[in-house]
Parts: structure tokens; sequence; C-alpha cells
């Protein structure tokens, strides 16, 4: 007979209800392929030609015999082997950060990561020294951080955004911070997205990013500044980021992905973590070692092979992605166009119906007159055919149980149009007379 293991036995994330949720959203997906899906928060597809991975491997090889001069045998080393922890390609990831965002980047102060979740985990483990050790976090939050929290058994604390569209309000970090000293806790970080956030599409303004910079130097948290949506604004403009704005002060680790700038098959993103520590000898070292050697016990390194696909990318955009991913930005523009447009034409005049104008990126929120569940998630589907995320995941406080995700990244416009009337149809039906 097969041993049976007691969930009360195992560690108590197994039984968070957060992950029943997420395991339900990706069941439902599954249930109703035909549905028109704002769910996932993913790439187009069309951008992608499988033909072209050759030709990005094609040149990392040739930039490696060329350029840095390896012998054969050295160039097969350095693809087919175990990599350096920290990866091979910061050199090139460094370039691309001077040229894109102006932040000039030590490539010893890279790791290279497997996505920018691995980022996350490594962060939190290191700062993670003790009970009363408190991660901040906006609210609502990206569930990947807050679940990595979890499986630490960090506490979580959330911050609130400023209004529906300003993100992280600097001024509820600094009250955050005095009420948990004053409990006897110890802030160490406040997890950040400044651009388009997941789930919100919220953005900080320049003048809140500098006030967030202040907030972070008076108190001496740590800002954890994770940037996937960056390049994609409705406009081209582009707002400094946080690491950019602190300069050499050391007040962020930032994170990045190519997950949205690439392709996220590749798993590749990195963390940026300049930081000194000091130990008890009086040396230090750069966190970025320190924090390798945490990636040295858990995935050792990340695959040589999915780092040269990105830095042949990467050579092959003239490590430039911003001005690579530009028709991407432009397509996520209409469709961000599309959806807001759509929304006010298949909601105008209906009562306790609202959303947000976020500035770029992928997501939308939409607050409805009713409570905007896994249950009403199935039965939108089963009766209209139209799939959204339930907001209430993305509160670790609690909240947003009258609120939906709604994401145009994935979609066609005409498909956004109509998974829009479908929504409508929806609401409309659940919306009570009069409300």
């Amino acid at each position: 007979m097969t041993r049976v293991l007691h969930l009360a036995d195992l560690h108590g994330s197994l039984a968070d209800p957060l992950l029943d949720a997420m395991t339900f959203l990706n069941e439902v997906t599954g249930r109703y392929p035909d549905a028109v899906s704002f769910a996932p928060g993913r790439p187009y597809e069309e951008f992608f030609d499988p033909a072209e991975i050759h030709t990005h491997l094609d040149t990392y090889l040739r930039h490696l015999r060329e350029e840095r001069g390896l012998s054969g045998s050295r160039v097969r080393q350095e693809v087919f082997q175990y990599g350096r922890t920290k990866g091979v390609i910061a050199p090139l990831i460094a370039r691309a950060l001077a040229a894109d965002e102006g932040i000039e980047a030590d490539p010893e102060a890279l790791v290279v990561t497997v996505g920018a979740q691995e980022g996350m985990l490594l962060v939190l483990r290191a700062l993670c020294a003790g009970p009363d050790d408190v991660l901040l976090v906006s609210a609502p939050c990206y569930v990947g951080v807050t679940g990595a929290a979890r499986l630490l058994d960090l506490t979580v604390h959330p911050v609130p955004e400023a209004g529906r569209d300003g993100g992280l309000d600097p001024g509820a970090l600094r009250a955050a911070v005095r009420e948990l000293r004053a409990a006897g806790k110890r802030p160490r970080a406040c997890y950040v997205v400044p651009d388009f956030a997941n789930p919100s599409g919220a953005s900080m303004d320049e003048p809140s990013r500098r006030r967030l910079l202040e907030v972070a130097e008076e108190t001496g948290v740590l800002l954890i500044e994770d940037n996937p949506y960056g390049f994609f604004g409705r406009t081209a403009a582009a707002r400094p980021t946080l690491k950019a704005l602190d300069g050499d002060r050391g007040n962020v680790v930032y994170l990045g992905s190519f997950a949205k700038t690439c392709f996220p098959g590749a798993r590749v993103g990195y963390l940026l973590a300049d930081q000194r520590v000091a130990g008890p000898d009086g040396r230090t070292a750069l966190l970025a070692d320190e924090l390798a050697k945490l990636k040295s016990m858990t995935t050792v390194n990340t695959s040589a092979l999915s780092q040269a696909v990105i830095g042949g990318m990467l050579i092959g955009a003239g490590l430039r992605l911003r001005d690579a991913n530009e028709p991407a930005r432009r397509f996520y523009a209409r469709n961000m166009d599309t959806l807001l447009e759509a929304l006010q034409t298949a909601f105008q005049g209906v009562p306790g119906v609202s959303w947000n104008h976020p500035d770029g990126g992928y997501f939308a929120v939409v607050t409805v007159p009713f409570r905007a569940d896994a249950q009403a998630l199935d039965d939108c589907a089963r009766k209209h055919g139209v799939l959204w995320t339930p907001m209430d995941g993305f509160y670790p406080g609690g909240g947003g149980e009258r609120q939906l995700r709604l994401s145009c990244s994935y979609l066609t416009p005409e498909q956004i149009t109509d998974g829009v009337r479908r929504l409508a149809d929806f609401v409309k039906e659940r919306t009570p007379e009069g409300s």
C-alpha cells in the first residue's frame, strides 16, 4: 500500500488558499479552451519565430569565437558544461542596462537567474534572518513575491497604492515602517513594481519615485525593484527606474527579466545587487556574491544554453532591447487603448462598474458590484465564454473581492472587443437592479 503523508505534517504553504486559487484558475482555463481569455499575463505569441532561435545561438557562438577569442574547446565548455554560478552573459546585460536604462552596472554585481522569480527567492532568503523580519509589499501585489515569502516563512505587510493608477504610496511606506518598528518588528525590504504593475497596472510618476527613494534612505529599508514591463508604455517616453535615480547609494536591488522583452520560455532573468556586505572580520563583499552562494545550493547555475540564446538576442539588438521592443510596445499600447475604449463602450451607464486607466503594460482592473470570485469566474466562462482573474488573491491583507484583472497582452484587438462585450453581458446579468 502506498504510504500516505498528511498535509498537516508538511510545510504550511501547501495549505495556503492562494495556491488552490491559482490551481483553479489553471484548471478553468483548460476547461474552456475556446473562451476569450483575459487571464494570462503572457507576451503575444505571434512575435515568436522558432527558426530564429538558431540565429540567436549562432550570433552568440560567433561572439565567443570572434569577440572574446575563445578556442573551440572553450566555446564547447561555455555552452555545454556547468557554467559560472553568477552567469556567463552578465557583461552583455550590463551593457544593455547602460543603453536602455542609464544604469551603470559592474558585471560582477549581476547574478543571472532562472527567471526573475529565482531572483526574488534569493534576495528574500538572504534578508530573512529571523522571525521578526518583515517584507513590505504594495497592495495589491504580484503573487510570485508573496508566494516566495510564504515558502520562507517571511511575514508580509501590505502597503496601499496611491489611488487607482499611482503605484505604491511613499507616505504609506514610511508610516508602515514606523508602525512595524513600534511593534518590535524589523522591516527588511519593500518590493515594488514602479511601471505598469501586475496586477493593478499602476505606475509611479517621477516625483513619487524620488520620494520613495527618500523614504528608503531615511528608514534604511531596501527597495526591491522589479521591472518586467517598463518598455511597454502607451507612449514611447520612458520614466527613470528607481535604480537609475538612486545611483550608487545602494538603496535598490534591481530585478530584471527577459520573459517579456525576449521570450519567457528561456527562463532567464537577473538581479543587480551592488550593495556591500560586511563580515565579522571587517572585510566586505558584494551582495551579489552572497546571493550567488545561495544560488549554488539551489539551481547551481542558469542554463548556459538559454543564456546563449538570450545573449545572441542582445547582441542582435545592438544591446538596446528598448529599441528592439518598439514594435511590441506599439502592439501592447494599441491593445490597452482598445481595452479601455471597449470598457467605456460596454459599461457606460452600468451602475457600480468602474475601471482604472493604466499608462501601459498588460493589465487593467475592473470593479464590479458583486463578489468576483472563483465561482463567478466559472459561471462567466460557462455562460459567456470569457475568462479573467479574480483580484482577491493579490491582496495579502485582504481586499479586492469585487475586482477582476484583465490582461490584454495575449489577444488581438478584435478578441479584446468581443471579450469585453461578453464580460459586459455577464456583469449586467449579475448586477442587482438599482445598484
